[in-house]
């Protein structure tokens, strides 16, 4: 059973992450994207800390390892949250999609050039093209609409697509061979990151989030407690035990999460594109995990 555990937790992060576009989107209404960022920070922080207190795995040898934390903080956090925030209500849905999609592409590039021992092999690279093609197909690309989007807004996500695929391969590189329990490299990478928002951040207007209650506890639950707390537990026990590629593929789940979102709360049609789209994104997840799962057996 215990061989499962990092896929189910694979399909887990992949649901969070998928539920985190409406909630950024509802709260961009009422709040900057840089206070979006905190909130979403602290209320993932607060929980974590707690709990990596708890299992006693918070040391003070670990300071010794500042540096990682702190570029962590930046990769993995800061500047990804905040150029995805910024570019979501700058895009169409079908653009933010396709280039949300690119994530685990500029994973599988860099894992390539600077992770020696990431095995990587034909067919995960069959499942990261398959992947990417279902990411394009939900965008719609015969839309004649598709285009007529904010230059603006593409630099922003594809920027934070690339550094946030870089945060893969960078916690691989550097972190994972550290064997600190994912508990404190939580908390470490939102402690660092936290410290620096709450210095940066221009408080005013933040109050408007509580005018809004379903939005505030979207906020709170949705992209603090689950889309960062919980999700970046996740994020570095998948990265220790199946490597940086097969971990960045799980973002390419939330378009297909997003889209039932859509179709579930916001009355969007679901059509034969999508569940074509939809097959050709698990195929390739299966593809990039298949040879690992051949060899925990």
């Amino acid at each position: 059973m215990n061989k499962y555990i990092p896929i189910i937790a694979f399909g887990i992060l992949g649901l969070v992450w998928g539920s985190n576009f409406i909630y950024m989107k509802w709260a961009s209404e009422l709040i900057s994207p840089l206070q979006i960022v905190l909130m979403r920070v602290l209320f993932g922080f607060i929980p974590v800390v707690c709990y990596a207190f708890f299992v006693k795995a918070i040391k003070l040898e670990h300071l010794k390892h500042s540096f990682h934390f702190l570029v962590m903080s930046l990769l993995g956090t800061t500047i990804y949250y905040y150029f995805y925030i910024k570019a979501s209500p700058l895009l169409l849905s079908g653009v933010m999609g396709v280039l949300s999609g690119s994530i685990p592409l500029f994973t599988f590039i860099l894992a390539y050039i600077f992770i020696k021992d990431e095995k990587i092999n034909s067919t995960m690279v069959f499942g990261v093209i398959m992947g990417f093609i279902g990411v394009v197909l939900i965008a719609n690309p015969f839309n004649q609409n598709l285009f007529q989007s904010n230059i603006e807004g593409v630099i922003y996500v594809t920027a934070g697509s690339l550094i946030v695929g870089s945060s893969f391969v960078y916690a691989k590189k550097f972190l994972s061979p550290l064997k600190i329990h994912f508990a404190a490299l939580t908390s470490y990478q939102l402690g660092f990151a936290l410290v620096l928002l709450l210095v940066i951040t221009d408080y005013e207007g933040i109050e408007n989030i509580a005018s809004n209650t379903h939005v505030f506890l979207g906020t709170l639950i949705g992209l603090g407690l689950l889309g960062t707390g919980l999700a970046y537990i996740l994020y570095y026990f998948i990265i220790e035990k199946l490597g940086a590629v097969t971990a960045s593929s799980a973002t390419y789940v939330p378009p297909v999460v997003a889209l039932l979102i859509g179709y579930l709360f916001v009355d969007e049609e679901i059509g034969l594109l999508d569940c074509m789209a939809t097959l050709f994104i698990f195929a390739g997840v299966f593809l990039i995990n298949k040879k690992r799962r051949k060899r925990n057996t």
